[in-house]
């Protein structure tokens, strides 16, 4: 494997070059310094350019999204540029990790709800939304029937979310109580994702302080907070989730560790990436409720 890792090397591999110690800045130059490898079933973690494409020429084509992004009724053509620069956008997430608020300067195309999609899509060629929202309304019945044989304080919020179904019995709402439902289940805290606002100035002024959270404002739809900015807004509190796992994937981000096993259980059961391989508490909620 090691001749094998040369030979890739060699031929400009980018995600083996990545790692090399010539690569490395000076105070990290040691093998297993800093190493950069796929850890969320990424197929596409750090992929070459296409035939004939440089940085420098990719980099025209960023420029020149920018503009086009600007366009009304443009979206073919920001689709077709944010394919096409994919591979600058991954070494640039990836090698150089900048701040979230500069990369969206960067590349302001990639924050909507459909590029985020799409983006997940390059990466792991899985459909984000419409593979996670039907697995959580598959195990939604399952789940809400734990509710009532769970026992303690557990049992007991649990029982408290299910109560409001009596005030909005829609499909969002209970995609919401059963993700809070889940929550709760593995033993983690629903404070820990989401934070309620009673408006949009109470918001703004604790923004900074926010690292990685879905804010709701009173009964109102969610919005998408990552290191102090506003990712995406007004969405409800389920598709929240759901884009979250694609704003996490497309920006190269790590699960925050109070909320290991939610997030462990959107990506390995709701995505179904890498789900053979799951933490104890996870596998026996696999073979419980999905």
């Amino acid at each position: 494997m090691n001749n094998f890792r040369s030979k890739l090397r060699g031929l400009g591999c980018p995600e083996v070059e990545v790692n090399s110690l010539k690569r490395k800045m000076t105070c990290d130059q040691y093998p297993a310094k800093n190493v950069k490898k796929p850890k969320k079933a990424e197929v596409n973690y750090l992929p070459p350019h296409a035939q004939g494409e440089t940085s420098e020429s990719l980099e025209k084509e960023r420029i020149e999204l920018l503009s086009e992004v600007m366009k009304r009724d443009n979206s073919r053509m920001v689709a077709q540029k944010m394919d096409k620069t994919f591979s600058l956008r991954r070494e640039e997430i990836v090698k150089e990790a900048p701040a979230i608020s500069d990369f969206m300067k960067r590349w302001p195309a990639l924050f909507s709800e459909v590029q985020i999609c799409e983006e997940f899509k390059r990466i792991t060629t899985v459909s984000l939304e419409s593979t996670f929202l039907a697995r959580l309304d598959q195990c939604t019945p399952k789940l809400m029937a734990l509710t009532l044989s769970k026992g303690g304080a557990a049992g007991l919020r649990m029982r408290q979310i299910k109560d409001m179904l009596l005030q909005d019995n829609t499909v969002e709402k209970r995609r919401e109580i059963a993700i809070r439902c889940l929550i709760v289940y593995l033993g983690e805290k629903e404070e820990d994702l989401f934070k309620q606002y009673s408006d949009e100035e109470e918001l703004n002024a604790d923004l900074a302080m926010q690292i990685m959270k879905i804010a709701i404002i009173g009964d109102g739809p969610a919005t998408i907070i990552v290191e102090g900015s506003k990712i995406l807004e007004r969405i409800d509190v389920a598709r929240s989730c759901a884009l979250m796992m694609g704003v996490i994937y497309a920006l190269n981000l790590t699960y925050p560790k109070q909320l290991k096993f939610t997030f462990e259980v959107f990506q390995k059961l709701c995505l179904e990436l890498d789900g053979q391989k799951a933490s104890s508490k996870v596998m026996n909620l696999k073979f419980g409720i999905f």
